[in-house]
């Protein structure tokens, strides 16, 4: 792992008009007051901004979840850029992006050498988990999944909320996956938004929320390079939502557990299979503890605090006693709806539709898959309502056999409600 470099990347005011991030001869006020910049998805970009990143500052770039804010992961005073950039506490660890399996488990305790001392005991408990480990890397990176183990000694503390575990993934997405290798470093990086807002899918959801931030954001619409030079063809964030989180961790020497601490593309039952198909199912449990935690708490993984992707209106979910038909509504409630945005799902609260300011459904069919790629884009759609006081959405009731993607948007609408349930439109 290569340690951060102390220069500073001086541009030539021809480069940087090269790679697009100067402004255009005329501004409106609120572009002159804005310090990001957006940048195309060029390979001198890249190089451009894989230097950034291993002086120390913060590049925003797309992957097939969200878009993340990046810094170097092993740089500790680049870490702190991206807490005081996205406001974010400190209890709130981040997860490291790299492009190699070996670069993973570099960063997990679990692939060091041990001493002759030590070999009985926690040579087996290591190497269990460092085969679970390798058989998650392989079966499931690149892809929208996180791994979290604890963590080599040599990790930053505030990377890790000071829990001594370290998250890491690999995108499988070109555009990251070509920054990352550009910066030649691990690249840490949370979704790039302030702390509890919509997680962004777009250039310009970054620019709204950091866009008074010095950071620079890779955006694949812009169009200055060269079809040939370009990266830019590729569809960005379509899985829509964060990545599935797994923590890994033996409880005894031949006993281990992989606890799925957040919902995403990734399934719990296809962690499972992955482990019975490489012998390892019988010293590993796979469960479910999604949790909903304060921001004082400290956690192991991001998106365990129980406000999180929260439009800047507030925001409640809808009893199911008052889904799929409509019952009879109050003078008040009518007057509430009328200055309100429903978000639907599968129907349920269509029938107040006529009642509301304005309505939109991530999947009349209730297709997990089509709400998941909406539903921070959907969330963010509600803020620019003109008139909207409140919204609402279903209390999502799934049945046993929901697929991981049903379960994480269920997890982000009750989030962006901070799990607050109301029975009434008031």
């Amino acid at each position: 792992m290569s340690p951060p470099h102390s220069g500073e990347t001086i541009l030539a005011m021809s480069e940087v008009d090269d790679i697009g991030v100067t402004a255009h001869a005329e501004k409106s006020s609120a572009e002159l007051n804005t310090i990001a910049r957006l940048v195309p998805t060029t390979q001198s970009s890249f190089e451009l901004c894989g230097q950034r990143l291993r002086d120390g500052k913060l590049v925003s770039f797309p992957t097939e979840t969200v878009y993340g804010l990046g810094c170097h992961a092993l740089d500790p005073s680049a870490v702190q850029k991206v807490f005081d950039a996205k406001e974010r506490p400190l209890s709130d660890p981040l997860i490291v992006h790299v492009t190699k399996n070996e670069d993973a488990l570099e960063l997990w305790d679990a692939s060091t050498s041990i001493s002759r001392s030590e070999i009985n005991n926690k040579a087996q408990r290591q190497e269990l988990e460092r085969k679970a480990l390798i058989v998650l890397t392989e079966t499931f990176f690149p892809g929208p999944l996180t791994l979290v183990a604890r963590a080599h000694p040599s990790i930053p503390q505030i990377l890790m909320a000071n829990t001594g575990f370290v998250a890491c993934r690999s995108p499988s997405h070109p555009i990251a996956r070509a920054l990352i290798s550009a910066a030649r470093v691990p690249i840490a990086a949370p979704s790039a938004n302030k702390f509890g807002h919509v997680s962004p899918t777009l250039a310009e959801h970054v620019m709204d929320d950091l866009g008074q931030e010095d950071v620079w954001v890779l955006d694949p619409s812009l169009a200055q390079a060269s079809t040939s030079d370009r990266e830019g063809h590729f569809p960005v964030c379509q899985v829509g939502v964060e990545s599935t989180v797994a923590k890994v961790e033996m409880n005894t020497q031949t006993n281990g557990r992989i606890t799925i601490l957040r919902h995403g593309a990734i399934s719990s039952s296809s962690i499972r299979e992955a482990l019975a198909k490489n012998g390892l199912s019988e010293y590993f449990e796979v469960s479910d503890s999604v949790r909903f935690t304060s921001e004082e708490v400290s956690n192991v993984a991001p998106g365990q605090t129980i406000k999180h992707y929260s439009p800047n209106v507030p925001c409640f979910m809808v009893d199911a006693s008052r889904q799929f038909e409509q019952s009879e509504l109050s003078q008040e409630e009518n007057a509430i709806l009328s200055q309100s945005v429903i978000i639907d799902y599968g129907k349920r609260l269509s029938g107040y539709q006529q009642h509301a300011l304005a309505y939109r459904d991530l999947s009349v069919e209730g297709d997990a898959s089509m709400a998941a790629s909406s539903v921070f884009e959907t969330l963010r759609w509600s803020e620019r309502i003109q008139g909207a006081k409140r919204v609402f959405v279903p209390d999502v009731i799934l049945d046993d056999n929901e697929d991981a993607l049903g379960l994480a948007v269920k997890d982000k609408l009750t989030r962006a409600a901070s799990a607050v349930i109301v029975n009434k439109f008031t």
